[in-house]
C-alpha cells in the first residue's frame, strides 16, 4: 500500500529529483538542447522528442508534490575520473549530435570509456542508421520496397551491446537502447528481458517502462514479469491496466496514487479521463478533460482523445474552439492535426480530414490514433483498399488496438467477405470481451454464414453485458422470427420494448413500431385479444405502423363481435421463459404493460 507523501518524508521525491537531474545533466546529449524541427519526417527526431516527453512526465510528477526544503535537496552526483577524461570529447560530440550530425558525434567518441560517452556513442550510431533508413524510404518507389528498408546498423549494435551486457557493463540507459535494438529486430522475447533489466537498473527512466508496456500482450504475461519494487511501478501497472482494458483496476490504482500525494498531477487526471473514454463513460471523461484544460490551458497531450469525445457527442462548436486553440499553441503537433481532422470529419469534409491525419503521420509515423482515424475517413470515402492499409498500419503499431481490428472487420464486411470479417471481429472481441458492439458484429457475421446458434449466443451475450446501441435484442428477435421461433421472438421484443420505454428513448427508436407490430400479430394469433388490442393502439402512434395497427384493431373488433372469447391457455406462459438454458442469467419479463406509457 502506498504511504502518504509528506514534506518530512520524501525519499521518493528525493529519488525523483536525483534521477531528474541525472536525466537532464548526466545524459543531456539526447534529451536537452534539441532544435525541434516540426516539419521533420525523420525517426531520429521523433525519438528525441519522445525522450523529451519522458523527461516532461518526471517533472510534472515533481511539480504535483510539495517542494523540498533546501537542506533536503540531494547534492548533484560527482564526476568520475572517466567522466573528467572524456568531458571534452563528450562536449564536442554533443554539439554534433544536437546538429543531427550523428556519424560525426559517434566518430569523436571512439575510445571513450565513461558510461555517458558510451551511451551517446551507441545512440548516435543508432540514430544515424534510422536517418539513413528514412532517406532510403523516401527514395523508394513503392510500398513493397518501403517495407524492405531496414536500419543496417541494428545488427552491429546488437552484437556490441550483447557483449557489454554479458560482461555486466551496461547501465540503465544503455540497457534501454539495447532493448530498443532488439525490438527493432523483432526479437521480442529478448527485448522484454532487457527492458525488465533496464527498469531494475534505472527505475525512474519512464522510457523503459513504456517500451515494456508495448510488448506485453495479456495480464498473464504481466504477472509473470519480475519488476522492481518502486513507486514508479504503480504508475506502470495503472498504465498497463488501461492498455489491457482492465479499467476498474486502473482507476483503483490511480486513485491510490492520488491519495499517496499525487492529487495535483495532471498526468494522472489525463490518464483517468482516458480510462473513462475507453469504457465509453463520455460524460465523466468530458468533465475530466475540461477540468484538465482549466488546470493546464496550454496542454496538447491527450487532446486528440478529447476531440474524439467531442466528435462522438457531435459538439461542433466545442470541437471548433479546441482546434483553433491548439493551432494557436502549436499547429505542427500530432495531436493538433488529429483534432483538426476530427473537426473536418464532423463537418463531413472527409478529404480534408484524411489530409490532416496524413500530416499527423508525417510528424509521427507511429501515431496509433492517426492511422485508425484515417482508416475511418477512407471508409467514409468508400476507399476500402486504403482503409485496409491504414488499419493494418495501426495494428503494426499496437496489436492491442481493438478499433483497428474492428475497422478491418467492417471493411471486409462491406466487401462481402464474411469469413475475413469474422476473423477480425474475433480479434476485436478478444481485446474487448465486454463490448456489445463487437458481439453484435460477430452475431451478424455468424448470421450471414448461416450459423444461427452462434449468432444467438452473440446477440444474447451482447444484451447481457449491456447493449450500448440497444440493437442486440432486436436482432435476436428478428433471427428468432426468421426461424419461426415465435415464442422466443415475442420474448425478445417484449424485453426490448420495456428497456426502450424505461429509458424514455422510444421516440428515437423507430424499431419500436416493428416490435409492437409483431407482438400485436402474435397475441392475436394466440387469441390474447386484450394484449393484441393494446399493441395495435400503440402502433397507431407511429407513422410506419399506423395502418397495420388500425387493420389489427378492426380484426379484433370483428372477432369480438362474433363472441369468440380470449384465450386463457396457461401454456402460453412459455413466452416469458428464459431464452436459453437456465445457466444463462436473464431478465424475466412480465406480460407487456404499456398502459401508463405514451410514446
Amino acid at each position: 500500500m502506498l504511504q502518504k507523501i509528506s514534506i518530512s518524508d520524501k525519499c521518493c521525491s528525493s529519488e525523483l529529483s536525483i534521477h531528474q537531474r541525472n536525466l537532464k545533466n548526466f545524459y543531456s546529449a539526447h534529451v536537452i538542447l534539441i532544435s525541434e524541427d516540426h516539419v521533420a519526417l525523420k525517426t531520429g527526431v521523433m525519438m528525441l522528442k519522445i525522450q523529451l516527453r519522458i523527461t516532461e512526465i518526471h517533472y510534472k510528477l515533481a511539480v504535483s508534490l510539495d517542494a523540498l526544503p533546501l537542506n533536503e535537496i540531494p547534492a548533484a552526483p560527482e564526476l568520475t575520473e572517466e567522466d573528467a577524461r572524456d568531458l571534452d570529447a563528450l562536449c564536442l560530440a554533443k554539439s554534433h549530435f544536437e546538429l543531427k550530425e550523428y556519424d560525426r558525434a559517434a566518430y569523436f567518441l571512439r575510445g571513450c570509456r565513461s558510461q555517458k560517452a558510451y551511451f551517446l556513442y551507441m545512440y548516435s550510431r543508432y540514430l544515424s542508421g534510422e536517418k539513413k533508413k528514412d532517406d532510403e524510404t523516401v527514395d523508394s518507389l513503392g510500398p513493397l520496397e518501403k517495407g524492405q528498408v531496414r536500419n543496417e546498423a541494428l545488427r552491429e549494435l546488437r552484437v556490441e551491446l550483447s557483449k557489454k551486457h554479458s560482461a555486466g557493463e551496461l547501465d540503465g540507459f544503455a540497457l534501454y537502447l539495447y532493448g530498443v535494438v532488439l525490438r527493432k529486430l523483432d526479437l521480442l522475447k529478448e527485448a522484454v528481458e532487457i527492458f525488465v533489466a533496464a527498469t531494475h537498473a534505472l527505475p525512474l527512466h519512464w522510457g523503459s517502462w513504456l517500451e515494456l508496456c508495448n510488448l506485453i500482450t495479456n495480464i498473464e504475461m504481466l504477472k509473470s514479469l519480475s519488476l522492481p519494487e518502486c513507486w514508479v511501478r504503480d504508475f506502470f501497472m495503472a498504465h498497463m491496466f488501461t492498455e489491457l482494458q482492465m479499467i476498474k483496476e486502473a482507476l483503483q490504482k490511480y486513485q491510490s496514487l492520488m491519495e499517496a500525494g499525487f492529487a495535483k498531477s495532471t498526468y494522472i487526471i489525463s490518464q483517468i479521463a482516458v480510462a473513462y473514454h475507453n469504457i465509453r463513460d463520455i460524460d465523466q471523461a468530458l468533465y475530466l478533460f475540461n477540468e484538465l484544460r482549466e488546470q493546464d490551458p496550454f496542454r496538447i497531450e491527450n487532446m486528440d482523445t478529447f476531440s474524439n469525445l467531442l466528435y462522438v457527442r457531435s459538439m461542433k462548436p466545442e470541437l471548433s474552439y479546441l482546434a483553433h486553440n491548439l493551432v494557436e499553441i502549436d499547429k505542427y503537433r500530432v495531436e493538433t492535426c488529429c483534432v483538426i481532422g476530427n473537426y473536418y470529419s464532423l463537418r463531413s469534409q472527409h478529404e480534408k480530414a484524411a489530409l490532416y491525419f496524413q500530416r499527423a503521420l508525417k510528424l509521427n509515423p507511429r501515431c496509433l490514433g492517426a492511422w485508425t482515424l484515417m482508416g475511418h475517413e477512407y471508409m467514409e470515402m468508400k476507399n476500402t483498399s486504403a482503409a485496409i492499409q491504414a488499419y493494418r498500419h495501426a495494428i503494426e503499431v499496437n496489436k492491442r488496438d481493438y478499433r483497428a481490428w474492428y475497422g478491418l472487420g467492417q471493411t471486409y464486411e462491406i466487401l462481402k467477405m464474411p469469413f475475413y470479417s469474422l476473423y477480425y471481429y474475433r480479434k476485436a472481441h478478444h481485446l474487448r470481451p465486454n463490448d456489445s458492439r463487437m458481439l453484435v458484429a460477430l452475431g451478424e457475421c455468424y448470421e450471414k454464414l448461416s450459423q444461427q446458434v452462434e449468432a444467438k449466443k452473440c446477440y444474447w451475450r451482447a444484451y447481457s453485458v449491456g447493449d450500448v446501441e440497444r440493437m442486440a435484442l432486436l436482432k435476436l428477435a428478428k433471427l428468432h422470427e426468421q426461424l419461426n421461433e415465435s415464442d422466443d421472438a415475442a420474448q425478445c421484443y417484449i424485453i426490448y420494448i420495456q428497456d426502450i420505454f424505461s429509458c424514455g428513448e422510444q421516440l428515437e427508436h423507430a424499431e419500436v413500431s416493428t416490435a409492437l407490430r409483431y407482438l400485436g400479430q402474435y397475441y392475436f394469433k394466440n387469441k390474447l385479444y386484450d394484449e393484441a388490442s393494446l399493441c395495435a393502439q400503440r402502433c397507431c402512434d407511429y407513422n410506419d405502423a399506423r395502418e397495420e395497427g388500425k387493420a389489427l384493431l378492426r380484426q379484433i373488433s370483428a372477432v369480438r363481435e362474433q363472441g369468440e372469447p380470449s384465450s386463457t391457455d396457461l401454456s402460453l406462459a412459455c413466452v416469458f421463459n428464459p431464452l436459453i438454458n437456465t445457466t444463462t442469467p436473464v431478465r424475466r419479463a412480465s406480460p407487456l404493460d404499456l398502459s401508463s406509457v405514451t410514446p
